[in-house]
């Protein structure tokens, strides 16, 4: 079955048909996000170093590292973001000891970042692009990493879903020109948002099968695109991450972390409670409060995504005697040491062809 292996310093996680679903976390990203953009402008990493610990405590396998800031003091992106990626990766494997994706579209930051890697990282993207496949396969060959490729090319990206797969398969075809096998291609068919196009999840779960049966790659995904623009998001991402599991999909680069209640929502829900009429003790503070009535918590937690993706796994025989669904069910606490401490011992650097 094909295996495909990242490894931090200590740490290995396999992405493959017979093991456990790999959550990729996408949190260390600026892209829409203003606060964190200006942050990391600013040579402020606290937000970084709070995804990163909160994300592995949610259990992500592996942590998605993107430093694409445009910065308003100097747009180039290719002066900008090599240094700062490599920044980041520094920070973030000084924090946990889960394996990294390095993820750009920019190539000196890519290679930044994998220079400044443990292990054997990931890397985010290429596409089919004829540019982008001579500038990124050199690299994943170099390297001996293992790549995420994106099924889109010069034509941009094809509602046809056969489209799609033919990408895919002129990406394998042409990384085994440059003797990187199949197994160290992941291939990301293209989640398109189900409220713009109805077949959207029929469609990838048939791409997923194909690219499995016919190509033997390993698969990822944006998870959250399949919900997008639709209410009750969560909703539909806990349906269609087991479903695209059971189709073949084997990765997802998603948010593991539920984030915490806020000021505004706590305030609503006590004026809600105060109008009707329950009385409750002047020392509650807002944790218990949120228990009591079920909207969430004050602190970050592992998701309702990751709680479908650890049953999905335990009904699919990928989590031997349930031990992942128990240590997830423990009251709180065990199961952020749980995730902080997932993976398999592994190599400790990165092994270069």
């Amino acid at each position: 079955m094909t295996r495909t292996v990242v490894e931090s310093q200590t740490k290995t996680a396999i992405i493959g048909f017979d093991e456990p679903f790999c959550v990729i976390g996408e949190r260390i990203n600026p892209t829409g996000r203003k606060k964190l953009a200006a942050e990391l402008e600013a040579g402020d990493f606290s937000t970084v170093e709070q995804d990163a610990l909160a994300q592995v405590a949610a259990g992500a396998s592996v942590l998605d590292i993107n430093a694409g800031v445009v910065y308003n003091s100097n747009p180039n992106p290719n002066e900008t973001e090599p240094p700062l990626m490599r920044k980041i990766v520094e920070l973030v494997q000084g924090l946990v000891d889960v394996p990294l994706c390095i993820d750009s579209s920019v190539p000196g930051a890519l290679e930044a970042g994998l220079e400044a890697a443990n292990g054997r990282p990931l890397l985010n993207s290429v596409t089919g692009e004829e540019e982008r496949l001579e500038q990124i396969l050199p690299l994943v060959k170099k390297y001996n990493v293992p790549v995420v490729a994106i099924s889109n090319d010069d034509t941009g990206i094809s509602e046809d879903p056969d489209v799609r797969f033919a990408v895919a398969k002129k990406i394998v075809e042409r990384a085994a020109d440059f003797g990187i096998p199949a197994h160290d291609i992941v291939v990301d068919p293209l989640v398109m948002p189900i409220g713009a196009m109805a077949t959207a999840g029929h469609q990838v779960f048939t791409l997923v099968r194909r690219l499995r049966d016919e190509l033997g790659v390993n698969t990822t995904c944006g998870a959250s695109n399949i919900s997008f623009g639709l209410p009750n998001r969560h909703g539909i991402n806990n349906a269609f991450l087991p479903m695209a599991m059971a189709a073949g999909m084997t990765s997802a680069i998603m948010n593991p972390v539920a984030l915490p209640v806020g000021p505004r929502k706590l305030a609503e829900k006590r004026a809600e409670v105060e109008a009707a009429g329950i009385i409750l003790p002047a020392d509650m503070d807002d944790e218990t409060f949120c228990q009591i009535f079920g909207i969430g918590s004050t602190k970050p937690r592992a998701g309702k995504e990751m709680e479908a993706i650890r049953a999905a796994n335990l009904l699919t025989n990928n989590d031997a005697h349930g031990g992942d669904w128990i240590r997830f069910n423990q009251p709180a606490g065990s199961a952020g040491a749980e995730g902080a401490s997932r993976g398999r011992r592994g190599g400790a650097r990165r092994r270069r062809a």
